[in-house]
């Protein structure tokens, strides 16, 4: 079973619906006929971090509120993430364009390790304040989880993998996601949102159950906490 996701990696909610989603999967009989595929999606395309701007301030800026509404914001994105053992430090989370963190999830993806990538980002993100926009702590990133940094430099350098993600982008066009994180499990059935485990499960068991060779038509069977071209932070 193919179970695809299309997430940014300064999505908030897309981080916590990957811990929800992995807690569905860990209780799933059949998780090692799972297969979990990453697909990229900016949420802000154009971003051009300011140096030393705070992320309460990039988003409050984004919304068009005063700095203090975009630090309450952010707070409350906190105790949510903190009801799956998430720990985020948006004091300290450094606001930055993904496109090249995204390429290097693919560069992950070709040494399968796609998934550790994804995480290794986000926690660098949300949880430790280091800056993912920056290419020398994308490299080092990568080498804590294995990937060579003198491959991962050269690739980030010359875009190797930057059609990988627009493709990806045009892909959830075509879909019609409008926000992330959005789940599609062998191309019939779709989430969107950081939905409860128990849906997941649901879902998960229901696919696996239904699937057959001949794949009808994408159906939405939830919608949900995601972050979309006009909300959640950066």
């Amino acid at each position: 079973m193919k179970v695809e996701i299309w997430s940014d990696v300064v999505c908030p909610f897309c981080y916590i619906g990957k811990r929800k989603f992995e807690k569905a999967l860990a209780g799933f009989a059949h998780r090692d006929e799972v297969e979990v595929v990453w697909h990229s999606f900016q949420l802000t395309p154009d971003f051009q971090p300011i140096p030393g701007e705070s992320l309460h301030e990039s988003l409050a800026k984004k919304k068009g509120v005063a700095p203090e509404e975009g630090r309450r914001m952010n707070e409350y994105m906190s105790g949510v993430a903190k009801e799956v053992g998430l720990n985020y430090d948006l004091e300290n989370a450094i606001p930055a364009n993904t496109f090249l963190a995204h390429q290097l999830i693919h560069l992950g993806a070709h040494h399968g390790r796609q998934d550790a990538t994804k995480e290794r980002l986000m926690a660098a993100y949300y949880l430790e304040g280091q800056n993912i926009g920056d290419l020398d702590t994308l490299v080092k990133l990568g080498t804590e989880i294995g990937l060579d940094a003198t491959e991962s430099r050269a690739a980030l350098l010359a875009g190797t993998y930057a059609e990988a993600v627009r493709l990806d982008e045009y892909q959830a066009q075509q879909i019609g996601v409008r926000g992330v994180p959005f789940f599609v499990f062998e191309d019939k059935y779709a989430v969107s949102g950081a939905q409860q485990p128990e849906l997941f499960a649901e879902v998960l068991e229901k696919v696996y159950d239904e699937f057959k060779p001949a794949k009808p038509a994408l159906t939405m069977v939830a919608d949900g906490d995601a972050c979309g071209p006009e909300g959640c932070e950066l």
